[in-house]
């Protein structure tokens, strides 16, 4: 079968077992797609994208896609003889400044509010806990994006989120921005967005509003 280039679109992705199936353009069939047969790119697979791929047959006779891009998050690709490259997206100055500032602006609450929790209570656990579980979250979103490209067994959602709510919320929005992993998913942007929420609340009412939340938390927590 001879390497050429087809387009077509994604109509089924199991994003938890790491494949799915692409629609060929002319709608003559269903292409088998591995997360491994993607090529070049940091952006996690949606059912809707538009992939660039080649066929090859598998070891079980059916023909599976090969050598698969997704067209709107690659630079331009260069056709070599029968085979293509693609220019490695890189991540962009503009970009980095752009992450700065976002990551400032989401942290001034909370690490005003946790050096208040600091001064007053004499209790550095909030100035310990946000870095430390920020770089684990961090460190499991890298860990899950390289098992999904390798077609390993993913690190779990739920492990991620309770990371994130245990402080490492901030080390989860990097991820996202700089490895481009889980910034697409809605479903977990929600989750994500709420747990983000609920800390800056949090210090919102300890620094503002009488700390009725906080009182409520540690109450909770002591009887627990």
């Amino acid at each position: 079968m001879k390497p050429v280039l087809r387009k077509g679109q994604l109509t089924t992705w199991k994003d938890d077992k790491g494949f799915g199936f692409i629609r060929s353009s002319d709608g003559s069939q269903d292409v088998f797609l591995h997360i491994t047969a993607l090529k070049e790119t940091n952006h996690r697979p949606q059912v809707g994208d538009v992939i660039c791929y080649q066929l090859t047959v598998g070891k079980d006779g059916k023909i599976h896609a090969c050598n698969a891009f997704i067209e709107e998050f690659v630079s331009k690709p260069i056709l070599i003889g029968s085979s293509f490259a693609i220019e490695k997206e890189t991540f962009q100055p503009k970009a980095k400044y752009s992450l700065m500032f976002e990551v400032l602006l989401l942290s001034l609450l909370p690490a005003l509010g946790a050096m208040h929790f600091a001064l007053t209570t004499f209790n550095p656990i909030f100035l310990i806990l946000y870095p430390v579980m920020s770089f684990i979250t961090f460190a499991l979103y890298a860990d899950d994006k390289s098992r999904a490209k390798q077609g390993r067994w993913r690190v779990s959602e739920k492990r991620l989120h309770l990371c994130e709510l245990m402080g490492g919320w901030l080390g989860g929005f990097i991820a996202q921005r700089r490895l481009r992993h889980k910034s697409r998913k809605v479903s977990y942007q929600v989750v994500f967005w709420v747990i983000v929420a609920i800390h800056l609340i949090f210090w919102l009412d300890w620094l503002f509003f009488g700390r009725r939340l906080v009182d409520l938390f540690i109450s909770i927590v002591s009887r627990g």
